[in-house]
C-alpha cells in the first residue's frame, strides 16, 4: 500500500512539474487557431448543433479563464460536443498558447 502512494504522489508531482513547464506562446497559436476562427471569429454566429446557439467571442477573455474552459471540454467536464472533440486533440501547450492568442485579442 504505501508503494501505492508513493507511485501516486510521484505522478502527481510529474504532472505539477509538466505544467510548470508550459510557457504560452501566442505567436505559435497563430498556427493553431484555424478551427477557433471559423465559429469564435464571426460576429454574431449562431451555431446549429446540437441546438441553436450563439457562439461567443474570446477574444479579449481571460488567459486562466480560456485555459481552464478548453481543459473542462478535454476533460468531458463541458459537454458542448463539437468543443469536446476539438479540445480533445489538443495538448497542453495547445491549450496555453491559445488562450494566449485569445486573451490578447479584442
Amino acid at each position: 500500500m504505501k508503494k501505492l502512494f508513493a507511485l501516486l504522489a510521484l505522478a502527481g508531482v510529474a504532472q505539477i512539474s509538466a505544467a510548470a513547464d508550459i510557457k504560452a506562446d501566442a505567436v505559435a497559436a497563430e498556427n493553431k487557431v484555424a478551427m477557433c476562427v471559423g465559429c469564435h471569429g464571426i460576429p454574431g454566429y449562431k451555431g446549429t448543433f446540437p441546438e441553436v446557439y450563439r457562439v461567443p467571442m474570446i477574444g479579449g477573455q481571460s488567459e486562466k479563464y480560456l485555459v481552464s474552459a478548453l481543459t473542462a471540454y478535454k476533460k468531458g467536464d463541458r459537454n458542448h460536443p463539437t468543443m469536446r472533440g476539438i479540445a480533445a486533440g489538443l495538448s497542453d501547450q495547445d491549450i496555453a498558447d491559445i488562450a494566449a492568442y485569445y486573451a490578447q485579442k479584442k
